[in-house]
């Protein structure tokens, strides 16, 4: 595709100028001020003339291909309630991953709330982790210049990804930008693989939910940990997961099976774009984000119950196969799913509850990848092992690793009170001396009184108590405890509510 330097694409290099692969080699035009104007609008549809255009609440253009009409709103109540119990896992993430997975997992199945799903699938993905143990590492890749070979590439895609989304619906906008950045990052971070075109729609998704650094380490955990091979040359792994796919097909639906074995259709003819792209080139957006906050949680399975319940809708009933007689109808039938099958509740319940689970598609793996070593040898790439979901992804974690705990706000000293507590602490010196003297006047009251004393003090009767025996309510070693009690708790609540001051950082 030919690329001119005015509104029709990316700015291509001349032939003496070296393509260093920056932010500048996006540049709309020639006339540098006219661009900056146009960048400073509020969004990207604005400088291409859409400001007059309403757009959805995921950032479609109202009314273009990839906007949704009525859609099952959450109650505002229930969202709210939702998002209190994503900020307090996110903010002790660790004690929930290794105690309550399985609870992380139901409230995925549920989804994640659009204000912190951004925040959450680089928590899943260990996103959040690559970033802490390689800082600077981003800016390092964004500042080197990349293989032009890659770099064109990328730039002929950019336009393709999500026109009709109000970040990448400017040619040479931010979303472009950003989007080239990522992409342009990886071939430099994993030089052996390179830059495949399906990369592009994935990193984009992550694109609309947070700022390029975290998208990118998204995408590196997607292709080495979530996917790994998908995106190699020889596209191997993509290969190896159409069989799987296949055979676990016969035991979900057996008459789509049956029709696709008579119709011999390749795997490979439509569950490509589902797999590489993880289905956000072919559901409605709020699917999309249904199925990615389940996958996020836990793995490739999530793609698989999502293939099979597309196929098995399409194909499984011996109505829907006589109006597929041919390979070409068959073929057309999915690549235009019915938006029944397709729709939100009823895909994400379809999923949830399609017996696929994660030894099923290992064990088909082995027997896949045995019979591609009889009949074409061993594989040319040599790909990490998959890694089934968050925990997994945790667990594989080598070594020691910092919490992923956010640090409060505001840092008090440990001997400032803090506001609004009564009690005020003590010096740790004085808190010593009146703790032993405690123990002390305990150790005389366990004594037995010698006869003398005991005579003494019945004699006296009720004129006159006993001084060594405490009276209640006015101890001092009662004191003490009550004080401190109240000062633990007000000091563990007031951390909550400073962690949860992270929320307003929320890429939204």
């Amino acid at each position: 595709m030919a690329k001119s330097n005015g509104e029709n694409g990316p700015r291509a290099p001349a032939a003496g100028e070296s393509l260093s692969g920056t932010r500048e080699s996006l540049a709309q035009g020639p006339d540098a001020a006219t661009t900056d104007e146009l960048s400073s609008l509020g969004s990207d549809s604005e400088a291409n003339g859409f400001a007059e255009r309403r757009i959805d609440k995921f950032g479609f253009i109202v009314g273009s291909q990839g906007a949704e009409g009525a859609l099952e709103e959450v109650p505002l109540e229930v969202l709210r309630q939702r998002e209190s119990k994503w900020l307090d896992m996110l903010n002790n993430w660790d004690k929930w991953m290794a105690k309550k997975h399985k609870k992380i997992r139901l409230r995925c199945q549920k989804g994640i709330p659009p204000s912190l799903r951004g925040r959450a699938w680089q928590y899943l993905s260990g996103g959040k982790v690559k970033l802490q143990q390689n800082p600077g590492k981003f800016d390092e890749l964004d500042m080197s210049p990349g293989d032009p070979k890659w770099l064109d590439v990328i730039e002929r895609d950019l336009h393709r990804q999500f026109p009709f989304h109000e970040m990448f619906v400017s040619r040479g906008g931010h979303g472009q930008q950003d989007l080239f950045r990522v992409l342009k990052a990886y071939t430099l971070y994993r030089p052996e693989e390179g830059y495949c075109q399906a990369q592009a729609p994935i990193a984009a998704v992550l694109l609309m939910h947070m700022p390029a650094e975290q998208a990118f380490w998204c995408l590196v955990q997607i292709c080495e940990k979530y996917l790994p091979g998908y995106y190699s040359e020889k596209l191997e792994a993509i290969q190896l997961d159409g069989e799987i796919l296949f055979s676990l097909l016969q035991k979900v639906s057996p008459v789509a099976h049956k029709h696709l074995s008579r119709q011999k259709i390749d795997p490979l003819l439509y569950m490509t774009e589902w797999f590489m792209c993880a289905f956000s080139r072919t559901l409605p957006w709020s699917s999309v984000l249904r199925v990615w906050d389940m996958f996020f949680c836990e793995g490739v399975k999530i793609i698989f119950r999502v293939g099979l319940v597309l196929l098995k809708h399409a194909l499984g009933s011996p109505e829907k196969v006589k109006a597929c007689q041919g390979q070409y109808e068959t073929i057309e039938r999915l690549r235009s799913l019915s938006p029944k099958i397709m729709q939100e509740a009823f895909l994400v319940q379809e999923v949830v509850e399609l017996p696929v689970t994660e030894r099923q598609i290992e064990r088909e793996h082995l027997i896949q990848l045995r019979r591609w070593q009889e009949t074409r040898g061993e594989l040319q790439c040599c790909s990490p092992p998959r890694l089934h979901g968050a925990k997994a992804i945790l667990d594989a974690e080598p070594g020691p690793r910092p919490a992923l705990q956010p640090s409060p706000s505001i840092r008090l000293p440990p001997d400032v009170p803090l506001p609004g507590s009564k009690a005020k602490p003590k010096p740790p010196k004085q808190a010593q001396k009146e703790q032993r003297k405690q123990t002390k006047a305990r150790g005389q009251l366990e004594k037995p009184p010698a006869p003398n004393q005991a005579m003494v003090v019945a004699a006296a009767g009720d004129a006159c108590p006993p001084q060594h025996v405490p009276l209640k309510d006015s101890g001092p070693q009662d004191s003490a405890p009550q004080d401190s009690a109240p000062q633990v708790s007000a000091h563990h609540c007031s951390q909550e509510s400073l962690t949860s001051q992270e929320s307003e950082d929320t890429y939204l």
